[in-house]
């Protein structure tokens, strides 16, 4: 086996699965992960169809997912004065199985954390690609030497910035942005539209869901403080419940507020580099990132072990393999589905919930894209080492 130490940046979601099978596979795995503990609570994410559970399956956590998942919840959709609309069924946006990002975080970092290596706190300064390895210099830990880095950190990666260049090259935004704020808000269930606007209370996401329409906002993504002030802005003058939620996002236990944009990236490797996850294909809120990460991770360690961990072939088998499974990703956007534009749009929109045959031919298509791969089972084509 060669190229056997690698170094994963992002302890999310992609980067703990491919640890699992990278690990079961025989090589060695550092995880690094700038934030200083493993990220709980957060939005909901779910799985559809027959290949990501497949992959859960194989994974070994499929019962367990399903044993924690939250359930799909309608949604009332409403007007100024509270009045019913439409509802948007729970199927629609929870999948088949449905759990917090967090739990799923946490049980993916239980079934890793005592064979492989993890450090939270710090992040990846530069890299930089010698014959037989990739030279990482890390905030601050002292600098090491891997055969090989993954870049599963995200739609805003570091690793793809510093390997591949900046992010205005490989990242397009949408006109949108949403946040996701920790409030007590009295209700739940009830999502509110004004034009280019949009605010959901105890749906999937978060206590309290918003999307907006906006042009480029230029902003410190870690400065919570400066995220809730642009979120008053933008919802400033809003009727229904509005003026109650923003009270209280001062306030807010936990706020993350991001752009809506899409990854546009040609290859997803270069040279000892390769991106998983959104780094590679990511499109905010396209409710697929998910389950692409984990199939991603699964595709991504068995090539490299199918190839005896030699990079070239097994970078390109993965690019081969997986650029027509996540074309779902370079297309659409869920800004303005979210918040349509004008009151005659979000009427339109509001009209699809009611057809039901409509409904039926939508999630149909998603379970078409989340199903248009044909999976080797990678397991039984390579001889797997026991863990470490």
């Amino acid at each position: 086996m060669k190229n056997t130490t690698v170094l994963i940046s992002g302890a999310s979601i992609g980067g703990p699965a491919l640890a699992y099978w990278l690990n079961r596979y025989g090589f060695t795995v550092t995880v690094v992960e700038r934030a200083p503990a493993l990220r709980l609570g957060g939005q909901a994410v779910d799985f559809k169809g027959t290949t990501h559970h497949t992959v859960l399956e194989r994974m070994g956590i499929l019962e367990e997912v399903r044993r924690r998942q939250t359930g799909g919840a309608d949604q009332v959709i409403v007007d100024a004065n509270g009045r019913r609309l439409t509802v948007m069924p729970g199927e629609f946006s929870g999948g088949d199985v449905e759990i917090l990002r967090g739990d799923l975080a946490a049980l993916l970092y239980e079934r890793t954390a005592g064979n492989c290596e993890y450090v939270f706190g710090d992040s990846i300064t530069s890299l930089t690609e010698t014959e037989t390895g990739v030279h990482v210099t890390f905030e601050r830990g002292a600098p090491r030497t891997f055969d090989l880095v993954v870049g599963a950190d995200g739609i805003h990666s570091n690793v793809r910035r510093l390997a591949f260049g900046p992010e205005s090259e490989y990242v397009k935004f949408l006109g949108y942005y949403y946040a996701l704020a920790d409030i007590d808000t009295g209700f739940s269930g009830a999502m509110y539209n004004e034009p280019g606007r949009m605010v959901s209370v105890g749906g999937p996401k978060a206590p309290a869901f918003f999307v907006f329409a906006s042009e480029q906002l230029d902003y410190d993504r870690y400065d919570t403080g400066q995220q809730k002030r642009i979120l008053l802005d933008a919802y400033r003058g809003g009727g229904w419940k509005i003026p109650e939620l923003m009270a209280k996002v001062p306030d807010a236990r936990d706020l993350y507020l991001d752009s809506i944009s899409r990854v546009h990236i040609d290859r997803y490797a270069k040279g000892r580099v390769v991106l998983l996850g959104d780094a590679a294909y990511g499109n905010t809120l396209g409710g697929f990132g998910t389950g692409l990460a984990l199939v991603g991770a699964y595709v991504l360690a068995g090539e490299l072990a199918a190839a005896g961990g030699e990079h070239r072939t097994a970078f390109q088998n993965y690019n081969d393999v997986f650029r027509g499974y996540a074309k779902v990703a370079r297309q659409g956007t869920a800004g303005p589905f979210l918040a349509p534009a004008t009151p005659a749009k979000i009427r339109m929109r509001n009209w699809m919930f009611k057809r039901r045959f409509l409904m039926k031919a939508m999630l149909k298509m998603t379970d078409w894209f989340a199903t248009d791969i044909e999976l080797k089972d990678y397991p039984k084509l390579v001889r797997t080492a026991a863990p470490r």
